[in-house]
């Protein structure tokens, strides 16, 4: 009897000290995000995208700003190896990495969940995608993800000029437009 009286004792404060709360369940003008300022450093699409340098799956330094002048653009699929991250990424295998107009573009996979280059390596090859067309980058400090403002099956696409021209979930359909629409 006394467990139940304090229970809700317990749960009526907890509630009645979340009341300055109900404004952030009522969105406001005042709650609007800043807008975003073409060129300015950001991973927000038409924004110059931030740089990185992370091991790939192999062990090999890579640096964004070196690899986007070399190529008309770069994917950034953000993957943490489960079902629908391999449908995703064989998709993409399947129907973007192959396709001839996508010849000069870098796909890259990110491993936020593996804690070592050992351990994308190994979640590569047991996922078959060793050999695939994707790069494997290891973000065992999660600082990619971070960068990007990504979660799981998180997309981004940046242009050879180093800007973000699709930072999204996955959508086959948008990855496909936003490639096409490379300069």
């Amino acid at each position: 009897m006394y467990s139940s009286r304090f229970a809700c004792i317990l749960i009526l404060s907890l509630l009645a000290g979340c009341g300055g709360m109900k404004d952030d369940l009522l969105p406001s003008a005042s709650d609007q995000r800043l807008p975003v300022i073409p060129g300015s450093l950001g991973s927000a699409v038409s924004q110059l995208a931030p740089d990185f340098t992370a091991s790939d799956s192999l062990g090999n330094p890579i640096t964004l700003s070196s690899v986007t002048p070399l190529h008309k653009g770069v994917v950034m699929y953000f993957t943490m190896w489960c079902p629908t991250c391999d449908a995703h990424m064989a998709y993409i295998r399947d129907n973007l990495i192959s396709q001839p107009s996508n010849s000069n573009v870098v796909f890259y996979a990110v491993d936020y969940v593996s804690g070592s280059v050992a351990e994308s390596r190994q979640a590569q090859l047991d996922h078959n995608f060793g050999g695939s067309g994707f790069i494997v980058l290891a973000d065992t400090s999660n600082s990619i993800l971070g960068l990007y403002h990504a979660t799981m099956a998180t997309t981004v696409v940046i242009d050879r000029n180093g800007i973000v021209r699709m930072n999204e979930q996955f959508k086959t359909t948008k990855l496909q437009d936003v490639l096409a629409a490379l300069p």
